[in-house]
């Protein structure tokens, strides 16, 4: 917990102040960053998803996802980015970025949300933890390990500088190209959040150089 703590102090310090929202524009369905955050895949249009495997609203925006993400225009690239406020989020966060480099997220993924959000699993309870990670064949030292690692350590304090420096303030939120941000809130409904995003990734392309 400790390491975890530095972690989270130190991305949240490190965080470009100057990429901050504009006032929420809850009328247009969106928020504007004053400053582009880095992409992922240079080439694509980038949809991100901040999420906490804690948070309900995410877990009920799962299965949209799960029809949505794979509809997505051929220069339209999605990630899911965990959000830190706080220990217990970069907690769980570490335990999103263990599961990609262990090769197991895309089998995982909903299947711990489901544990958490309909068998109760407790991700900050270490033997309940390791209980679920044995039934779902990993070893949980090895799991362990690789939670402590450098290597995702680093991509937790990457998602820590993205939360700060995308000025949400809870989730689910989707962010569109590090320039605009749709909160729960400016979607109204789960289906208009991702209807808001499939908006602006047409004003994104339009102001991308044309491709030879």
């Amino acid at each position: 917990m400790d390491k975890l703590r530095r972690t989270l102090v130190a991305a949240i310090a490190l965080a470009p102040l100057a990429a901050r929202a504009q006032s929420p524009g809850e009328a247009s369905g969106y928020s504007a960053l004053k400053n582009d955050l880095p992409v992922e895949t240079p080439g694509k249009i980038e949809v991100a998803e901040f999420f906490w495997y804690g948070c309900i609203h995410c877990y009920n925006l799962e299965p949209l996802l799960e029809k949505w993400v794979p509809a997505l225009p051929a220069d339209t690239q999605f990630r899911r980015i965990p959000a830190v406020f706080n220990e217990r989020w970069a907690h769980d966060a570490a335990i999103y970025y263990t599961f990609e480099v262990l090769g197991v997220l895309g089998k995982l993924h909903r299947s711990f949300f489901d544990a958490i959000h309909k068998d109760r699993l407790k991700t900050d309870n270490p033997a309940a933890l390791g209980e679920w990670l044995t039934k779902n064949g990993l070893d949980v030292k090895k799991f362990d390990d690789t939670m402590k690692s450098f290597g995702v350590q680093s991509k937790v304090r990457r998602a820590a500088q993205l939360t700060t420096a995308s000025r949400i303030d809870g989730t689910p939120a989707l962010m569109v190209h590090g320039r605009y941000t749709v909160s729960a809130e400016q979607g109204r409904t789960r289906e208009g959040m991702l209807q808001n995003a499939e908006r602006l990734v047409g004003v994104v392309r339009k102001s991308l150089p044309a491709r030879k």
